[in-house]
């Protein structure tokens, strides 16, 4: 496993060291479509927001992938509608249930949520990756996929704090883009945690 310096690198090369840089702005442009179709959907309340929660989360996944593997579909958009192609069912089922899970974890007390949410993040992506999977067997592949890994994965999160409060300075505004540098690092993470298994 990598560095999370190392991690935040390979973030920045793909979205070409440049914040506007077309990879960059792309993603951000994705981050933004996925804020406004969860508030969209969350005028029917709670369930709207949970329905699509799973299926847009699967998109920007997607769509953080192939930035970060460089490939020629990163400037599309059709990645983003990967979470409403195949078994839509399974995506919508590991959206709520990864978000039920955490919010049971954290009425234990905040630190077991944490961890749960950290053991549950690679469930997306194993979704997208393997649409023959139930949504409980994306789940419990990130748990074992995590398994010696949580401590990387919450450093790497941490490691972002000084480019968060950044991007606060810049009337929030730029919380957007350090949330782009993020879901790309998050993604090479995925990918490097893939490979560890």
């Amino acid at each position: 496993m990598k560095t999370c310096s190392e991690y935040r690198k390979i973030a920045r090369n793909a979205l070409e060291n440049n914040i506007f840089s077309n990879s960059w702005l792309f993603l951000l442009l994705v981050l933004v479509l996925e804020c406004a179709v969860i508030s969209i959907a969350s005028i029917i309340p709670v369930i709207g927001s949970l329905i699509v929660l799973g299926p847009v989360a699967i998109g920007v996944c997607s769509y953080s992938l192939q930035v970060i593997r460089n490939t020629d579909k990163k400037n599309k958009f059709d990645t983003l509608i990967d979470g409403f192609r195949g078994n839509v069912v399974t995506n919508i089922l590991v959206g709520v249930l990864t978000t039920l899970f955490v919010c049971l974890w954290s009425l234990l007390l905040v630190i077991p949520g944490i961890i749960k949410a950290i053991s549950y993040s690679q469930a997306h992506y194993i979704a997208l990756e393997h649409p023959e999977y139930q949504a409980i067997d994306c789940i419990t592949e990130s748990r074992k996929m995590m398994n010696g890994h949580k401590w990387e994965y919450f450093c790497l999160q941490l490691s972002f704090i000084g480019w968060m409060i950044v991007g606060m300075f810049c009337l929030f505004i730029g919380v957007l883009w350090v949330y782009a540098y993020i879901q790309a690092a998050n993604a090479a993470f995925y990918e490097d945690v893939k490979k560890a298994k």
